[in-house]
């Protein structure tokens, strides 16, 4: 069946390869997309483009798109297998549709349903894998004049920042995330500033049953600058305050206030390209200090001349843990809303409390069809404290184990863009248990596929 709908969606763009298209791309974030260049005369070029610019009044206008992705998955020894070793291939999909309605430059109110489905798992969905039908996204946009630098957005939206390694729409996991509240965006020659109230939209299996989640609220501005007008070059600076009256860490239950203040400098140079960032955080846990920090690094050197134009990078990644539990002080780095998937789509570990050292090589065959490989191996920051998944919850406690050495991953994948709509791609990897794991009954290998088709239109 998943074969048949590749095919299916191939066919239903006519060509194979698409064609050159100029227009401005179909976005993961539909919200950011524009499509009033549709109302002159000849643009209307695309079998789609007779619903993505409906003139409903004078100065009032309607646009409707949607996507889906269909995603197998398979693991061998999930969980190192700790319950019961085996094989178990499963079927995840997602569907969305969006409409928005815009009067003149001044007014957008912005819709978008989501359903998640999970098929032929055999522990069951996990918690983002199943929404059967629910409002993923409803705010108004106002702009108060069409000179405006500011705009006023209220309602459920998708919110990525920067990298997305703090704030993030969730995109690998089955049902992405969204928030309630309210954000002011400004822009005024080279910058751009945010600011937020927001709190996340909890995932529930049922109909129109999503809520916010009262228990965790998410306040501060994101600031980002441009250095260069002729190459990409951006300075973030950020402050952001979580609180939740139920955190988790091995340490204990409690409610918790979090600061955290990051800077990010990101950009490339002829063959260069880099991103860093830097996280401080403090606040407090239960009747613990917060102290927290992190550091994440992404280098890259693209030979443009050679044949697959080869980019060889090297990310490294610091995420602080807790060095002595009992001290009053709380050291384990929280990444309050990261991408789904950190480090990998098999999305087993989290960046808490753990030392990331991450060599890459990508390929760019051409037609759209890329291809990586990458190994990426892991130690924990604190010996004194354990292993978390990406949204930060414990699952390997520290034990008696001193040992720092987590594991190595070895990971092999594709990325196909068909054309402008369709998009193919796979991963696999293979987790390899270190000391720690090992120490702690993980001795086993685990085996990770997936393959997946996004179309959007």
């Amino acid at each position: 069946m998943f074969i048949f709908l590749i095919a299916f969606l191939c066919a239903a763009q006519g060509w194979l390869w698409g064609q050159a298209d100029s227009r401005p791309p179909l976005r993961v974030i539909r919200y950011e997309e524009d499509w009033g260049f549709l109302a002159k005369s000849g643009q209307r070029t695309d079998p789609f483009d007779r619903v993505k610019w409906v003139r409903l009044a004078p100065d009032l206008h309607f646009s409707f798109g949607g996507e889906t992705r269909q995603r197998f998955e398979s693991f061998r020894n999930e969980d190192w297998a700790t319950n019961e070793p085996g094989f178990d291939p499963f079927l995840l999909q997602r569907y969305m549709m969006h409409g928005e309605l815009r009067w003149r430059k001044n007014v957008r109110w912005f819709g978008q349903l989501k359903a998640g489905l999970q098929t032929g798992r055999d522990a069951g969905p996990r918690p983002v894998d199943t929404n059967r039908l629910d409002l993923h996204q409803a705010f108004v946009e106002i702009l108060p004049h069409p000179r405006s630098s500011a705009l006023l957005r209220v309602g459920r939206q998708e919110v990525s920042l920067g990298s997305g390694r703090l704030v993030a729409i969730r995109e690998g996991p089955n049902v992405r995330l969204s928030f309630d509240g309210v954000r002011v965006i400004a822009t005024r020659r080279r910058w751009n500033v945010s600011l937020l109230a927001l709190r996340p939209v909890q995932t529930n299996p049922g109909f129109f049953d999503d809520s916010p989640e009262h228990r965790q609220a998410l306040i501060g501005a994101y600031t980002t600058a441009e250095l260069s007008k002729r190459e990409p070059r951006k300075l973030d600076l950020y402050y952001l305050w979580l609180g939740r009256s139920r955190a988790r860490f091995h340490s204990g239950t409690g409610p918790e206030e979090r600061h955290s203040l990051g800077l990010r400098l990101s950009g490339k140079r002829s063959a260069i390209d880099w991103d860093y960032e830097g996280v401080a955080q403090f606040g407090s846990f239960r009747d613990q200090r917060i102290r927290a920090w992190t550091v994440g690094t992404n280098t890259g050197y693209t030979f443009e001349h050679i044949k697959w134009k080869p980019r060889i990078g090297l990310k490294a990644d610091y995420t602080s843990g807790d060095a002595s539990p009992g001290d009053g002080r709380l050291g384990t780095f929280h990444a309050l809303f990261p991408k789904g998937n950190y480090f990998s789509q098999a999305d087993v570990l989290g960046p808490y409390n753990l030392i990331d050292l991450h060599p890459t090589l990508n390929l760019e065959i051409g037609r759209g069809f890329s291809i990586v490989h990458d190994v990426d191996l892991f130690w924990r920051a604190s010996t004194r404290d354990g292993l978390y998944n990406v949204p930060g919850i414990p699952i390997i406690a520290p034990g008696n184990s001193n040992a720092r050495y987590v594991g190595h991953g070895v990971n092999f994948g594709f990325d196909w863009k068909v054309n402008r709509n369709l998009t193919l791609e796979g991963e696999y990897q293979r987790l390899l248990p270190g000391r720690f794991l090992r120490d702690t009954g993980r001795k086993s290998t685990i085996d990770f596929v997936a393959l997946w088709a996004t179309f959007r239109f």
